[in-house]
């Protein structure tokens, strides 16, 4: 077993496949290393792949102070892991918990980035729902302390937009569930009070994200709801960066529509390589409909 040890001291699991240009998978909150196995299967033909578990994410350790874990922390945890495995840059790709992380990492480590895809990224950053998120969050931590993770997972794994993937695959829905009943519920919870209910908002970062200068790629399903008007947003302030919506599609995207997915990954990969994700022409002009001189 491999492990990266962080500054202050956590170990943080890891995985490596492959050899290429390094690309780092990030895990959301319902998921954990094992989560990007269809993607590390499908990348790991051209490309090192790398996945990790978060602190608080065994085999990773969990720390029991929630002061150790923050939205900053989680984006320098995967500079440790790529500090761990000699990397001096990468593609970091994360989902939804993973991609508030890499896009704090984009923010934190710009030169260390070779591209950055941020799917599922939404949840709190919504103004108007930004104190039903801290609120639900902090409801969420104390259930998976009152209950554990094994009976609350029956819960959270049937939220409103993991339900697409319960109908779409439900044999790969319920290792997912399965798999997050296995989670720490110490970690679990430290994550929920540490990272998410104190993440600031991405609408909170408009003037920092407008200068990254880092290649972007936004991905949402275009039924989870909350991360759709964050897709937007971030795709009409950095400004090297492309959304795409995946249609009748959920939150846990890279396992619901891995095809689709990896499709998508692979085309961005190869044109950020070649020099051509650029930053938007300045001459699409969003306030113009018809040119007319």
């Amino acid at each position: 077993m491999s492990f990266a040890t962080t500054p202050d001291g956590v170990r943080l699991y890891y995985e490596s496949a492959g050899s290429g240009t390094p690309i780092v998978f990030v895990h959301e909150f319902g998921g954990d290393h094992r989560s990007w196995e269809p993607q590390m299967r499908y990348f790991a033909r051209r490309h090192q792949c790398v996945t990790f578990g978060a602190r608080g994410y065994p085999p990773s350790d969990v720390p029991q102070d929630m002061e150790r874990y923050s939205q900053a922390i989680a984006a320098d945890d995967i500079a440790a892991v790529m500090d761990a495995l000699g990397l001096e840059r990468a593609h970091i790709v994360g989902l939804s918990m993973g991609g508030f992380a890499t896009l704090h990492f984009g923010l934190r480590h710009a030169k260390r980035a070779t591209s950055l895809v941020i799917a599922g990224a939404g949840y709190g950053a919504e103004k108007e729902h930004e104190e039903y998120f801290r609120g639900v969050s902090l409801e969420v931590a104390r259930q998976f302390e009152a209950q554990g993770s094994e009976k609350f997972a029956r819960t959270y794994s049937l939220g409103a937009s993991r339900v697409q993937f319960q109908n779409k695959d439900p044999r790969g829905w319920q290792e997912f569930a399965t798999w997050l009943g296995q989670h720490d519920a110490v970690g679990a919870a430290n994550t929920m009070r540490g990272v998410q209910a104190r993440r600031p908002s991405i609408y909170d970062l408009e003037d920092d994200l407008r200068a990254m200068s880092v290649p972007s790629l936004v991905v949402v399903g275009d039924e989870d709801d909350h991360c759709l008007q964050p897709g937007i947003f971030l795709k009409k302030t950095v400004p090297a960066c492309g959304l795409a919506v995946m249609p009748k599609t959920g939150h846990t995207l890279n396992l619901e529509e891995p095809a689709a997915f990896n499709a998508l990954l692979a085309e961005f990969f190869a044109q950020v390589e070649a020099g051509q994700w650029k930053p938007r022409d300045p001459r699409a002009l969003p306030s113009q409909i018809m040119k007319t001189d």
